[in-house]
């Protein structure tokens, strides 16, 4: 392979001003457009030799045959170019905005001669001033029947409002005193503006003051003994503190900003945006990005305020929108502060803060707006897998990828998950036709290796010492549900041959998991790895990865199957940590089991007791100034906790556990079926709201 394309600029041709550039491809298609300070350095970055290069972006750079470049005279005027061109070309390498929903607004349409207010999905109405969103349309009518008692304003459609000027009669909302405009013969249409345009001033601050006035009419109506102009005084306040109690108070009344939360992976990003106004969540609304190229959060950040402040569909009603006066992003992007005079630009000079949360309630909320992105993330991802349509194209996209003869009805997935070398385990998942096979997913405890890769064709010599026991169905409950596997009823080891072997890491696992097919003398069964930062496939002995595109189902599909054995791996490993601290603590003379549950419930979790002092671990009831330095002196001999490693390669000349021999043999002491140690009913676990945790 050559170092990099042979059409290659001359570095000396290419400014260093800031600017703009496109790749095209032999037909002259843009396929990616981008912006740099400087693009004579950007551009470099490009053409480094191919092998060094992510992988997509290789693939980006072998399709174009060319690439040009316009200068502009600031960062803000690339910003403004990037995005135009963006729009107009619609580049497939560029991030991809799909809509999850289409919100409904509150809409008043202050164009007319007398504005209405309406529920609309429609953010184009010429003039119209827009309330929202509303995470349900019942919101939108629940707000505006309760304003309308307040401020009486025209609610009735355009036909009717002409028709009821026309002939002089009330139109039929307005007679059945759900419409308060001039054609209802009840105002006129200055009356009239001048009530919309205080529904329009407490729509927008919610300000207090006029529950106030209100308050204070009905307390002089009340001494002047008008009690029923007093008690339509009550409705109405009443009214107008139900509408506050509908938006969550969250931060000061003088606070005006949009808050960004972002969950993202490899392929996908959930985007959750809570737009607060005067102090108060005024809407929340959610995307998804799809990403061809690997992207930096910062540069994904700064495309997606672009698309939400900038445009006009991207995504569907959340573009074209004013800035409020500040911006709260996950991660600041390069060039924030041309990202800031762009969006001060867009507010008409008034002055736009980009920041982000560090502490209090603002850090807060940025946290509720990131947990709702990694549900929507999760979301995203199990529906795109849920449909059979889409899973049968997904299996066959799969077995034209890998060149395999059938689709691989049924998949299996193994992970390895160690915490610095000790308590090493492994897990398999089951897939059929798509969809998790939860009572058939087994945990393997590896008592002796030497590292990943041996571990990995441990497991899989003692998988396929078991692949033909049984080809009967286990009697279990239905798989598709998360019932309870009771491990008191004797099941079947496994179920029918799988077609594809999946496992989590690179060459070097898949290399491993060969050997262990080929002295098994299996060869009907295909095998792949999957490696997590580039998301490609690794066939073995093969050079070059297989690379699927970044939105196609085959792959989500995958990288599911592989997420969920992250999962139940850890989650086994975490399981073995505990019980091995509880067996350390429990050889302490004068500590039982009462007290090792004890200690542990005090501190909450076992990295909070290793972290205690002696002082700290003897406030815990029943344990003694000697027992407490005991606890500490033990827990300091047992390897630190740290985040747990997922099939991270571990080098051959690694360190290897005392206890570990240098031969690759074990024990084949089989698979753990989940329940089967404990005798009794186990629930195998779920991802959390936080989905599959994977360290660093």
């Amino acid at each position: 392979m050559a170092d990099t394309v042979a059409w290659r600029p001359k570095a000396g041709e290419i400014p260093t001003d800031p600017g703009v550039y496109r790749w095209r491809d032999e037909a002259g298609r843009v396929l990616y457009v981008g912006k740099a300070k400087n693009l004579r350095a950007r551009l470099s970055n490009y053409f480094a030799p191919l092998p060094t290069l992510h992988e997509r972006t290789r693939r980006m750079v072998l399709t174009a045959r060319s690439v040009e470049w316009t200068t502009v005279g600031s960062e803000i005027e690339a910003l403004q170019l990037e995005y135009t061109w963006i729009k107009e070309f619609d580049p497939p390498f560029n991030v991809k905005f799909r809509d999850d929903k289409s919100y409904p607004y509150m809409a008043i349409t202050m164009a007319d001669e007398a504005p209405r207010v309406m529920v609309t999905r429609n953010r184009k109405i010429k003039g119209a001033k827009y309330f929202g969103p509303y995470p349900k349309i019942w919101a939108v009518h629940d707000t505006i029947d309760l304003m309308i008692k307040v401020f009486p304003i025209r609610t009735c459609s355009e036909s009717s409002y002409k028709r009821a000027m026309q002939t002089g009669k009330p139109c039929f909302p307005g007679q059945i005193g759900k419409c308060g405009g001039p054609c209802s013969q009840r105002v006129t249409i200055e009356e009239h503006r001048a009530l919309v345009e205080e529904f329009v001033r407490f729509m927008g601050s919610y300000d207090r003051r006029v529950i106030t006035q209100l308050r204070q009419r009905m307390a002089a109506s009340a001494d002047a003994m008008q009690y029923e102009q007093a008690a339509r005084y009550r409705d109405q306040v009443e009214a107008l503190e139900a509408v506050l109690e509908k938006s969550a108070v969250v931060l000061k009344d003088s606070v005006d900003l949009d808050l960004f939360g972002i969950a993202e992976d490899e392929l996908a990003a959930a985007v959750q945006l809570f737009s607060v106004r005067g102090g108060r969540i005024r809407g929340v609304r959610g995307w998804v990005v799809d990403k061809e190229l690997d992207i930096s959060t910062g540069d994904l950040v700064e495309q997606i305020v672009q698309g939400v402040y900038a445009g006009t569909d991207l995504p569907a009603g959340a573009g074209g929108e004013e800035p409020p006066r500040e911006v709260v992003v996950p991660v600041l992007p390069d060039d924030a502060d041309a990202l800031q005079q762009w969006l001060s630009d867009r507010r008409g000079g008034r002055g736009t803060k980009l920041s982000t949360a560090q502490r209090g309630d603002r850090a807060g909320l940025a946290r509720t707006a990131s947990q709702n992105a990694q549900q929507a993330l999760m979301l995203y991802k199990t529906k795109r897998s849920a449909d059979y349509t889409t899973r049968a194209a997904a299996l066959a996209d799969i077995q034209e990828a890998l060149g395999m003869t059938e689709a691989p009805l049924r998949m299996e997935c193994y992970d390895i998950s160690h915490l610095q070398g000790t308590n090493v385990v492994a897990s398999m998942v089951v897939f059929e036709d798509g969809l998790p096979r939860k009572d058939q997913y087994r945990r393997y405890t590896i008592a002796e290796t030497t590292d990943d890769t041996d571990s990995m064709y441990q497991v899989l010599t003692r998988r396929l010492a078991r692949l033909d026991e049984d080809a009967a169905l286990p009697d279990v409950p239905d798989a598709t549900v998360d019932d309870v596997v009771d491990g008191t009823k004797p099941t079947k080891r496994f179920a029918y041959r799988p077609q594809l072997l999946v496992v989590d890491g690179g060459q070097p696992q898949v290399a491993a998991a060969k050997r262990a097919l080929d002295e098994a003398g299996v060869t009907d069964i295909a095998l792949v790895g999957i490696a997590k930062r580039l998301e490609e496939l690794w066939l073995p002995d093969d050079d070059f990865p297989v690379i699927l595109p970044r939105n196609s189902e085959a792959l989500f599909l995958i990288q599911r199957l592989r997420d969920e054995a992250h999962r139940f791996a850890i989650t086994h490993q975490r399981t073995r940590r505990k019980r091995d601290v509880k067996s350390q603590l429990s050889e302490i003379p004068g500590l039982g089991p009462s007290r090792v549950a004890a200690l542990l419930k005090h501190f909450g979790s076992v990295t909070r007791l290793r972290q205690a002092t002696a002082e700290e671990v003897g406030e815990v009831p029943g344990v003694g100034p000697a027992t407490a330095a005991a606890v500490v002196r033990k827990l300091a001999t047992v390897p630190v906790s740290a985040p747990e490693s997922a099939s991270a390669p571990t080098p051959a000349s690694a360190p290897t556990p005392a206890s570990a021999p240098t031969t690759a043999s074990a024990p084949d002491t089989g698979a753990e079926p989940v329940g089967a140690r404990s005798g009794g009913p186990v629930r195998v676990p779920d991802a959390g709201p936080d989905g599959p945790q994977r360290p660093a």
